[in-house]
């Protein structure tokens, strides 16, 4: 049966309010957190603080303390994406909900603690943090199954070349919550075909928007326009060019539009605000961590008593080579034959102690001063080896972009991928990155960072089957299909 007109209203009609329905759900999550707070609050910090600074707060002094709460939890969880509802995995969002809250609770202990000049009442910030976490777990499961009910997985129709689709399948299978490939097209029966089929299941139900693969930009514009045109929803995987596009300024000199790709990536005010930030952080950093340093050192040298530091050629900002340093967490011979190889999961060269140190990302903090000798930033895409590099240009010539721009201690692809996320995809990301920069984006992913060093997907080792430079063989077949994206 053909979707009629009221029914294709309807479900315009429903799609117009998501994001309403989303931001409610979401915002009753923090209303209640704030209620816990105001509960501490009215019965508990606030008579601290009238003791300690004899002060007499009325209503408006009351509700101030408050609304600074709620307005701080509001911002963190945007941030974070706990307000994310129905487009991260429900252990993400409860996971993001509760590390916003915990950095908000910070904040307004350490805000408290100066205004009672003595450290603030921590047992019930401890009660406090507890009863919002269960307060996020029970509520978040709850308006989860709600917007699920309301919102049912998007069908999608993939339309597709030459290259497997297995990997662009699997993808999307980790997500049947929110996609659910229903029906696949190959590209090569031409657009008369392929739109027909679009639009005969588009009016049939049987998908309501169209997922575009790996097919060549002379045979996805057409199809991009005929969607746009019967206002059929459009989801494209980006090639490298999508992506350097997104950063393009806009001009408009004349009385046409115009899109300017500058031949640097970085202004000169950018890379002296971008260093600033890097010295002054990493000095900071390095202050707060050494005790961490100093524990993390004894460790590796009493298990094997081999060397604490590992050093190892690594290229920063136009594939300049440097040594980065890191505390050693794989045993001495780890790469005897002198063959350079990725970690994988489960890796048998990693110790005990290097496990944890991984785990909490502590093998990286010596790296605070490769930050402050100029060879890395903060942030920026992570450094990798030249023998690796080389290899990865020989299927993957834009790798090289990845470059423009020094390397990082955390990057884009580290926030918004894994460890073991295919090469070609964190390119594309650190490349969003560089075409994308901002001051406040470095501020933003550094905070991001944070949540991260918690998060087990983000130093997962590379499965048996990923595609990596070391797999010359596998690797060269399948990039070599994908590089008809760019053709």
């Amino acid at each position: 049966m053909s979707m009629n007109t009221s029914e294709k209203r309807k479900l315009q009609k429903r799609e117009s309010f998501k994001r309403l329905i989303n931001l409610g759900l979401t915002t009753v999550c923090i209303v209640l957190e704030v209620c816990v707070f105001a509960y501490c609050w009215m019965y508990h910090f606030r008579l601290s603080v009238i003791e300690e600074l004899r002060l007499n707060l009325w209503f408006k002094g009351n509700m101030m303390e408050i609304s600074l709460y709620g307005v701080i939890l509001f911002l963190l969880s945007n941030m974070y994406g706990g307000m994310r509802l129905g487009y991260l995995k429900n252990v993400e969002i409860i996971f993001s909900q509760v590390f916003a809250t915990l950095m908000a609770n910070i904040f307004i202990y350490g805000e408290l603690s100066v205004m009672a000049a003595q450290l603030f009442v921590p047992h019930i910030f401890v009660f406090m943090m507890v009863t919002q976490t269960i307060v996020v777990i029970v509520y978040i499961n709850i308006a989860n199954r709600v917007y699920r009910h309301i919102f049912p997985p998007r069908k999608l129709l993939l339309v597709h070349g030459d290259r497997s689709i297995e990997r662009t399948c699997a993808k999307f299978e980790t997500r049947k919550d929110k996609y659910v490939i229903t029906r696949t097209i190959h590209v090569g029966g031409g657009f008369e075909t392929v739109s027909n089929s679009i639009l005969e299941l588009y009016e049939a139900g049987e998908c309501n928007a169209v997922l575009i693969g790996d097919i060549s930009v002379e045979e996805r514009t057409p199809l991009i326009k005929f969607c746009y045109g019967h206002s059929i929803r459009v989801y494209l995987l980006p090639k490298i060019t999508d992506v350097i596009l997104m950063g393009a300024e806009e001009l408009h000199v004349f009385d046409s539009p115009m899109l300017l790709t500058r031949e640097y990536s970085l202004s000169v005010e950018q890379r002296f605000m971008k260093r600033t930030i890097d010295i002054i952080c990493a000095l900071l950093l390095l202050l707060f961590a050494l005790p961490f340093m100093l524990i993390t050192a004894v460790l590796i040298k009493l298990y094997d008593g081999g060397p604490i530091l590992y050093k190892q050629i690594r290229c920063t900002l136009d594939q300049r080579e440097f040594h980065i340093l890191k505390f050693r967490s794989m045993k001495t011979d780890a790469e005897k034959d002198g063959v350079a190889r990725l970690a994988s999961k489960n890796d048998s060269r990693i110790t005990p102690v290097g496990k944890f140190i991984r785990k909490c990302r502590i093998d990286e903090l010596p790296q605070l001063i490769n930050i402050l000798r100029g060879d890395m930033s903060f942030i920026g895409p992570r450094p990798e080896r030249p023998e690796i590099i080389d290899r990865y240009l020989e299927v993957m010539p834009e790798f090289a972009y990845r470059m423009k721009v020094k390397a990082g201690l955390a990057g884009f692809a580290q926030v918004y991928g894994k460890y073991n996320t295919s090469p070609y995809d964190k390119l594309k990301l650190d490349l969003t990155y560089i075409e994308n920069y901002s001051v406040w984006l470095d501020i933003k992913l550094m905070l991001l960072t944070l949540k991260i060093l918690f998060w087990p997907d983000s130093t997962e080792g590379i499965e048996e089957e990923q595609i990596t430079a070391l797999r010359e063989e596998k690797q060269k077949t399948m990039e070599a299909r994908g590089r008809k994206e760019e053709e």
